[in-house]
């Protein structure tokens, strides 16, 4: 099933941060979700003690910074132990920064 990507990064994930702060905390890192194509756009979480936190737009300063097409976040989103790894060595998932950040990304989504 698809996802509405803007709902969940506007709606559902502050949402669920704010309903697990603290479990959203021990992730520890700041994350920009740039995200291309029909549907897209650039989400700033902030999972730090500061945090937790979600906002749209790219105020600089994430630890980790993944770029995908909408099209590939679906296939993510849906089942992300199978199609992480093989989105990110065929080049449609690009991490900078601290690239063991995005392994711990999966906590996040399964907060909601």
């Amino acid at each position: 099933m698809a996802v509405d990507i803007q709902d969940l990064f506007n709606n559902k994930i502050p949402a669920a941060l704010a309903k697990n702060a603290d479990a959203a905390k021990e992730i520890g890192a700041k994350y920009q979700f740039n995200i291309t194509g029909d549907g897209g756009g650039e989400w700033f979480i902030d999972l730090t003690p500061s945090g937790p936190s979600a906002a749209a737009g790219n105020p600089g300063g994430a630890d980790c910074t993944l770029t995908i097409s909408s099209e590939d976040f679906q296939k993510l989103h849906e089942n992300p132990d199978a199609n992480g790894m093989s989105l990110f060595f065929s080049g449609k998932l690009k991490v900078a920064g601290n690239q063991m950040l995005a392994m711990k990304l999966k906590k996040l989504f399964q907060l909601q």
